[in-house]
């Protein structure tokens, strides 16, 4: 049955390495870890594959493609983003690319919410307090943070999970909605009221910034020392779409100078970022190992809805989920 194939699938991080079975109609290769395949591995083990099932970590490029050779026809990628797949070479040859969209929106919008409260109101910087002796009365301004509460929210990228970000937040008392992209999006936006602005004009505006937009050319270094200088002293930036959108050396100037409150990230560059890094000298500055989608769930359904178009995409069927190229 489909179903348990798409188990068995589901647990290979790239169909190559490892151990090596037969699935009904297809032959499977795992690499049998949870840390990425070394790429001498990936390239040696795509020769005359069919099918790869990969993770975000994996980068497809032109080389990899040459090395699987004219066999290749399905690509599938166990993550909603794709800016890890050379998708121009990957057209050029004919090749299928599923994805896993919409299975995780849930889980990173969640995250967001909490990686924004866990910044605004300094929860590390409190936990640490207790730990280290620091909390030694109640005292009126002592680990004052920021609110939600009437303030402007500003939304860069209103898709599926930002609209799903806004629709959490809103309970919580936000005054104004803005948001910025490729194009205005009346029919999401009405369900909040937001209004579509340009990116200066949602930098200096917003108390809170969450940066939940698509890695491209237009994203890639978007939020940079202007972007940082339009904002607010007092507010507070948070990223859970793709460490490149963000200007790692302008971030720490901005945090480092006080030119606004402080951040939360979900994603760096590179990743996993060195611990030597500066962003993590600040105590102005919260980092996740990128953790948007890391619930059981949203990782078994995205596991299985990769598998399953990998298994259609082998079949020649209609994936359940197909990115058109």
């Amino acid at each position: 049955p489909t179903g348990s194939l798409a188990r068995g699938l589901a647990a290979c991080e790239a169909s190559c390495g490892g151990e090596r079975r037969k699935l009904f109609f297809c032959e499977v290769e795992q690499w049998d870890s949870d840390e990425p395949i070394p790429r001498e591995d990936l390239e040696q083990g795509m020769a005359g594959a069919h099918g790869l099932l990969c993770l975000l970590s994996d980068r497809i490029d032109k080389k990899l493609l040459d090395a699987a050779g004219a066999n290749l026809k399905v690509i599938s990628t166990m993550s909603v983003g794709v800016d890890h797949l050379a998708l121009d070479e990957i057209k050029k040859r004919g090749i299928r690319v599923g994805y896993t969209p919409g299975v995780l929106t849930d889980a990173t919008a969640e995250l967001a919410v909490s990686l924004l409260l866990t910044t605004c109101r300094r929860l590390p910087e409190a936990i640490e307090e207790v730990k280290n002796g620091g909390w030694t009365s109640w005292k009126p301004l002592w680990m004052c943070g920021h609110g939600l509460s009437q303030s402007t929210v500003g939304i860069v990228g209103l898709g599926r999970i930002g609209q799903a970000i806004a629709r959490r937040l809103k309970p919580f008392g936000v005054q104004r909605f803005l948001y910025t992209g490729r194009q205005p999006r009346p029919q999401e936006a009405a369900e909040f009221q937001a209004e579509f602005v340009s990116t200066p004009e949602l930098a200096a505006e917003s108390d809170f910034i969450v940066v939940a937009c698509s890695l491209t050319p237009a994203t890639r270094g978007l939020c940079n020392k202007d972007f940082f200088q339009w904002m607010k002293k007092t507010a507070v930036f948070i990223n859970i779409s793709r460490g490149e959108v963000v200007d790692q050396d302008d971030l720490y100037q901005a945090l480092a100078g006080g030119q606004i409150a402080a951040a939360g990230l979900d994603v760096t560059t590179p990743e996993p970022l060195p611990t030597n890094h500066p962003l993590l000298s600040l105590r102005n500055c919260v980092i996740l190992p990128h953790i948007g989608s890391a619930t059981h769930r949203t990782r078994n359904v995205m596991s299985v809805l990769a598998a399953d178009n990998l298994l259609a995409g082998l079949r020649g069927e209609p994936m359940p989920s197909e990115l058109k190229l």
